[in-house]
């Protein structure tokens, strides 16, 4: 067979010729479609711009909120709409504030501290505030022959489809025995909907929308279905507009109908679209939302529809794609439709110039706060799918928030930038018992800024993220602490690890971290020498001296103070986090690939993987396929625990309450492209599948990982 050389990101890779041959996106995207056959919880789907997502029933709309809150929960939400209830005891983000002996030094970490009782009702407010809001719920309201409003039980003949192309929901069912069609658009550059409706029913009236206006309930999750107190917040109906207040809150619904309709606000919260019988039976409207009191008329639903057409086709004819038709191996079409549905819901929820929340742009986890140690898993695959410029969206919000990072670092005794981990968008940090000691999210910043260079080998992108890097790098070397008993650096005492099991009084020089550490303050001094600068000698210290990766038995321990590690029921939960030493970050002078694989060997062996999390699955076979095993790779990404379930609309399901979970989309997205183009220095086709016949793998447009 005819073999071609194939340069990616500076390294050679052979393929066969087949490989080369151009995917037919089109089909490829198109055999993924979403359907949906009945009313389930779990199965709604969702239209949007990475700013903005509008997640819908089997009506099309969010007709049953209720029925969907415990599943996958109806939302409306934006990267601008944000509230926090009023501050009326003036709490202090000093009162969450505790003060640790660590390594000789008093630091301060923002914690959850329960006494005195003022502290905890401050740690309570700021955990809680700002949360991001529910901006409204647009359903229809069906009236039945007898008068009765239709239920979800009153749905049939359910025929739902998500047309990933267009991105459009076609939705169709009966009433009655007569037929509703409704089709949902989101515009790809502004924050609102376009609906088509048809229907016998229009003509006899029995077809309204209703828009609905919860009130944010303060909780850990917010499934839009609150109601509160309704004097708490105002809705006001002007004519094409609705006025929200929240607090000092604002923000705007702007309306628009290509046929008439008549409006009125039936209660406080509650506004009825009555559409005006047509020959046709067609009603067409458009909603958009907004910060800012919009000053010209929203796109209505031709417009919003060819917006989306057009965007979404641009989206699929560039950056990577993967195709496994002609494999047979029994595993192959349920990973092609995990890959393609894992691009569609990254780019509707995580693509804006903010890091994500966990549960994107859906429903409210962790208050809707972003988690920073995540954003790796959010953001890194659009770099190596060939779509770099996403990545650097929310790449450039630490520009924004390196004064507050400066000033952790300041106040702890560091230098340079310490990141926040669960954070709002202006980098306000906020109290956690576990996320205030974590340090794997530092060298994130690096990773993502390396990648962009990578992508356009651009001096550009050295000038423009340099302060970042190199204050991240400077952070990153005052850390550590020097043992001059062993006469090494140790990372901690007083820090958690990815794997977020282990007491950070006790806890040193856990593996992975060792290994990022080490890894990004290398990578740092090549930037300074791509800008013409000196090494800085402190930074080449702490790598030469930082403690060894601790191991005993010819396997590596999560943590050098957790010899028992993989012994004891306490340590062998939660992320096996020691693997992403050898899964995201290449080889290096400290790694022995037998030990490690030995280390994986242990893993599948003793591990609790109930106790796991959906990015756990595409760190593992990461690290198997750069230790040759492409088989455990597979295995990994397949392996039957709760938490690395698919549903049919491509997310990743954890449990009740993390219904979704983004990570583990942009997890597999990371992992797959690694599994075909490689590493650097790899030189074997598809090093993660195997060489067995029944996989036949096509790609393009991805690009290698370190």
């Amino acid at each position: 067979m005819k073999k071609w050389i194939l340069i990616v990101a500076g390294s050679i890779v052979i393929y066969s010729s087949k490989a080369q041959q151009a995917i037919n996106r089109f089909d490829l995207v198109t055999r993924n479609n979403p359907h949906v056959d009945k009313a389930d919880p779990l199965s709604s789907l969702s239209v949007g711009n990475g700013n903005f997502a509008f997640t819908v029933d089997v009506t099309g709309l969010q007709s049953f909120p209720a029925y969907y809150e415990k599943g996958v929960p109806l939302g409306t939400q934006s990267e601008w709409g944000w509230h926090s209830f009023p501050n009326t005891e003036n709490y202090k983000r000093e009162e969450t504030l505790k003060e640790y002996d660590l390594n000789g030094k008093k630091i301060t970490y923002c914690v959850q501290v329960k006494e005195p009782e003022r502290s905890r009702k401050a740690v309570d407010y700021f955990r809680i505030n700002p949360h991001r809001l529910q901006l409204g719920n647009i359903g229809l309201e069906i009236t039945k022959k007898d008068g009765q409003l239709a239920t979800i039980e009153d749905i049939k003949n359910v025929g739902q489809v998500l047309d990933l192309w267009g991105g459009c929901i076609e939705s169709r069912f009966t009433i009655d025995g007569e037929w509703v069609k409704v089709v949902t658009y989101a515009h790809q550059q502004q924050d609102g909907i376009g609906v088509y409706i048809t229907s016998k029913l229009l003509k006899e009236k029995r077809i309204a929308i209703k828009l609905h206006f919860p009130y944010p309930n303060g909780d850990f999750k917010d499934a839009g279905t609150f109601d509160g107190d309704s004097t708490k917040h105002q809705t006001v109906l002007n004519d094409g507009l609705i006025h929200r207040i929240l607090d000092t809150t604002n923000y705007y619904v702007q309306y628009g109908f290509m046929e008439p309709a008549n409006v009125t606000m039936r209660r406080k919260h509650d506004i009825i679209v009555q559409p005006m019988p047509t020959a046709d039976s067609v009603f067409r409207a458009s909603f958009y939302f907004s910060k800012n009191k919009p000053h010209k008329a929203a796109p209505d639903f031709v417009a919003t529809a060819a917006n989306s057409a057009a965007a979404w086709k641009t989206f699929w004819t560039s950056g990577g794609a993967i195709d496994f038709s002609g494999s047979t191996n029994e595993r192959a079409k349920e990973l092609e439709r995990r890959i393609v549905l894992s691009q569609y819901l990254t780019r509707i929820q995580c693509a804006s110039d903010f890091p994500p929340q966990e549960t994107g742009l859906t429903y409210n986890s962790w208050y809707g706060k972003p988690h920073l140690e995540m954003h790796w898993w959010h953001a890194v695959h659009y770099a190596l799918w060939g779509r770099p410029e996403l990545m650097e969206k929310s790449l450039d919000w630490y520009f924004k928030v390196a004064n507050g990072a400066k000033e952790i670092a300041k106040r702890q005794g560091f230098e340079g930038l310490r990141w926040q981990k669960m954070t709002d968008h202006d980098g306000k940090e906020a109290p956690s018992s576990v996320g205030a000691f974590l340090i794997w999210q530092q060298p994130h910043l690096i990773y993502m800024a390396e990648l962009a260079y990578r992508a356009k080998k651009d001096k550009k992108i050295l000038q423009k993220y340099k302060d970042l890097v190199f204050g991240t790098a400077t952070f990153m070397a005052s850390f550590p602490t020097w043992d001059s008993v062993n006469r090494r650096y140790n990372l901690g005492k007083g820090l958690i690890p990815a794997q977020e099991c282990f007491d950070a009084v006790r806890t040193y020089n856990p593996t992975y971290e060792l290994a990022y550490w080490q890894w990004a303050l290398t990578t740092a001094q090549q930037w300074r020498e791509r800008l013409g600068m000196p090494r800085e000698k402190k930074w080449d210290n702490i790598v030469k001296n930082l403690s060894k990766w601790p191991q005993a038995n010819g396997v590596y321990l999560a943590t050098e103070s957790t010899p028992d590690c993989y012994t004891n029921e306490r340590y062998i939960t939660d992320h096996p986090a020691v693997l992403g030493a050898y899964s995201t970050l290449p080889a290096c002078d400290r790694l022995d690939t037998t030990v490690m694989k030995n280390t994986y060997n242990l893993i599948l062996k003793v591990w609790k993987w109930e106790t796991t999390w959906g990015w756990d699955f595409p760190l593992m076979a990461m690290t198997a396929t750069r230790l040759h095993m492409p088989d455990k790779a597979l295995d990994a990404l397949f392996m039957p625990v709760k938490t690395n379930t698919f549903l049919l609309n491509g997310h990743n399901y954890q449990d009740d309450r993390l219904t979704i979970y983004l990570p583990g989309n942009g997890g597999l997205l990371s992992a797959v492209a690694m599994m075909c183009a490689g590493y650097d220095n790899n030189k074997t086709n598809n090093p993660g599948f195997p060489q067995d016949g029944t996989w036949k793998v096509k790609w393009e447009g991805l690009r290698q990982m370190f």
